[in-house]
Formats: structure tokens, C-alpha cells, sequence
């Protein structure tokens, strides 16, 4: 083990716990003696966190109504202090993850790691793996300090596997005096509506970009997805154009998505957009430029007008 105790960023996920925190208990619990999940959503989770390897559930109270960041930050700076926290923090890339690992920088005097893909040990210490140029290179990046570890982990860095143990036990952290940074509540919240499989779990993908030409022929991506019981997606640059909406990016600075079957239709494969898909099980490109980048990474390669392709495509799941 690398780490005597490791704390995991719990997120729920309407009335469970979120995957991309059962990803970092997969990980988590093959670095550290002791795994442990720290969340504001109560120990509703007590039961899926158990059964992927947490020890414990240490609850954050008075949260309800509130931004997360600051007592979540709080409760474990104020445990750190006291010699009871752990040794590192693993957060998923998410808006509460960010915030929680910004504040708790702060309040702990320690540095973040972000973007991390992998953790591994390096001379005794905990070490994060990070992409760079655009997810051409990896380089490893460890603290030189002995304080407590903060690593900002991509989703999808990690396959979230039960180990068979029961429910945790629940214990509630102390949150500290939060003075201003304690009182923002949240008056609202947007919910999208969507249907069919959501774009981060999706077994199947089929993504559109700018070989669709205009906004209106995105409609094809939409019709090919419910055909396959897929998630929509897109890349940046129709994003960027108001084609679709934000949560349909999958790239560098959208989603990470690892489906069984990812289709790009119209996308050329500019590395922001690899970086968000590659590691999909099955590739199938469609695009009418033979040297665009996203053959290099497709299992089957359709040279083809997606304008004809996915019509044909469509026509034939409708047949069968």
C-alpha cells in the first residue's frame, strides 16, 4: 500500500451514489490500508460505497440547501488539523469536486493536482499521472510536501468494480465555523431534460461534428441514436456554434466517454476531441476526408459523405 488512509469525495446521483465516485474507490483501494467516503449526501450511500470498498461514510450535516464546497472543504481541513484526517483527497473532475479541492487547498495550505488519469507511487508518495499537450504525453507529478495529498481525477480513469464487502459504517465529521463562506444557498437548479441513456454511461455513442455542415442536420446524429438506444454527442466545434448543447461535448474540456461503441460522424479528430473518446471499446469513423485525423484511432473507417452514410444507415436499422 502507498497510503495509510485515503479519503474518497462521495457525490450522489439522485437517490445513489455518482460512478465517477465508485471509479476513485476502484483505484483508492488498491493504494491504501484504509478507504474511507466523505459526503454531504447523507448515508444513503453507506451501501454502494461498502460494497466497492469503503470502510466508513463521515457525513457532512447542514448541508442541505447550501453549496457543498465550503462545509465539505471544512469538515476535512478542520479533520487534517485535529490528526484524524487522511493522507489524500480524491475528488472526481466535477463542479462540486473542483470547488471542495479549491477551498480545501486553501484551507489546508496544500496544492492540488488536476487532470490526473492514473495514480501511482514515486519514491514512497502518492503520484498523479496527467495528460499533457493535448493527451499526446503523460507526465508524473508528486507533492514535496508531507501535507495532505488533493488529486483531481478525470472521469472514466477508472472501471468501478464491487469487491462483495456489506454496508459502511456512518460517522458524522464536525464542520467548523464556516463564517461568510458558509452562507450562499443554492435558490435553483436547472435540470435538462433528456431522454434515452445519458452521454456519461451510454453503451453506445454516436457523435456528430462540423462534416454535418449546418445545425439542422444534426437532427441525423438524433434519429441514428435512438435507433441504437445511444446518447447524442458532439464535438466542440458545433458546441461552439450553438448547434447542441454544452452537455453534449465529449473532449478535453467536455466529457470523457469510454462506450462499447463510439461512432464519429463528421468529426475529423482534432486531439481535444480524442482525448474525450479514444478509449471507447469499438471506433467507427465516418468522414469524406481520407487523412482526417480521426482514422487514426477508428476500428472501422467509413470514407464516406455522412450526408449519404448515416441516411443509408438510418434506412437500414428502420428495415430490419
Amino acid at each position: 500500500m502507498t497510503v495509510a488512509k485515503i479519503w474518497v469525495f462521495g457525490e450522489a446521483a439522485g437517490d445513489t451514489v455518482s460512478n465517477t465516485t465508485l471509479e476513485l474507490l476502484a483505484k483508492a483501494r488498491t493504494l491504501a490500508d484504509t478507504v474511507e467516503v466523505v459526503t454531504a449526501a447523507g448515508n444513503d450511500i453507506a451501501a454502494a460505497v461498502g460494497a466497492h470498498g469503503a470502510s466508513k461514510v463521515l457525513t457532512v450535516p447542514g448541508t442541505d440547501g447550501k453549496l457543498l464546497g465550503a462545509p465539505v472543504a471544512g469538515a476535512i481541513a478542520a479533520a487534517i488539523e485535529a490528526g484524524t484526517g487522511p493522507d489524500a483527497v480524491l475528488l472526481a473532475t466535477s463542479y462540486d469536486g473542483r470547488d471542495v479541492a479549491g477551498r480545501l487547498s486553501v484551507k489546508a495550505d496544500a496544492p492540488v493536482i488536476t487532470n490526473v488519469v492514473d495514480l501511482v507511487e514515486r519514491d514512497g508518495a502518492l503520484a498523479g499521472v496527467e495528460p499533457i499537450f493535448g493527451g499526446t504525453t503523460n507526465v508524473v507529478t508528486k507533492f514535496t510536501t508531507d501535507k495532505v495529498g488533493i488529486f483531481l481525477v478525470r472521469p472514466k480513469s477508472f472501471a468501478a468494480e464491487e469487491t462483495g464487502g456489506g454496508a459502511a459504517a456512518v460517522e458524522e465529521l464536525a464542520v467548523p465555523d464556516l463564517g461568510a463562506s458558509g452562507a450562499p444557498t443554492i435558490t435553483n437548479r436547472f435540470v435538462e431534460e433528456k431522454t434515452g441513456p445519458s452521454l456519461d454511461d451510454a453503451a453506445v455513442v454516436v457523435a456528430g461534428g462540423r462534416g454535418l455542415g449546418e445545425k439542422d442536420n444534426y437532427q441525423l446524429v438524433e434519429d441514428l441514436a435512438k435507433l441504437l438506444a445511444a446518447a447524442p454527442g458532439a464535438s466542440r466545434a458545433i458546441v461552439d456554434a450553438g448547434w447542441v448543447p454544452y452537455s453534449y461535448q465529449v473532449g478535453q474540456t467536455g466529457k470523457v466517454v469510454k462506450p462499447t461503441v463510439y461512432i464519429a460522424a463528421g468529426i475529423s479528430g482534432a486531439t481535444q476531441h480524442l482525448v474525450g473518446m479514444k478509449g471507447s471499446k469499438n471506433i467507427i469513423a465516418i468522414n469524406k476526408d481520407p487523412e482526417a485525423p480521426i482514422f487514426s484511432v477508428a476500428d472501422l473507417g467509413i470514407v464516406g459523405d455522412v450526408h449519404k452514410v448515416l441516411p443509408k444507415l438510418i434506412e437500414a436499422l428502420q428495415g430490419r
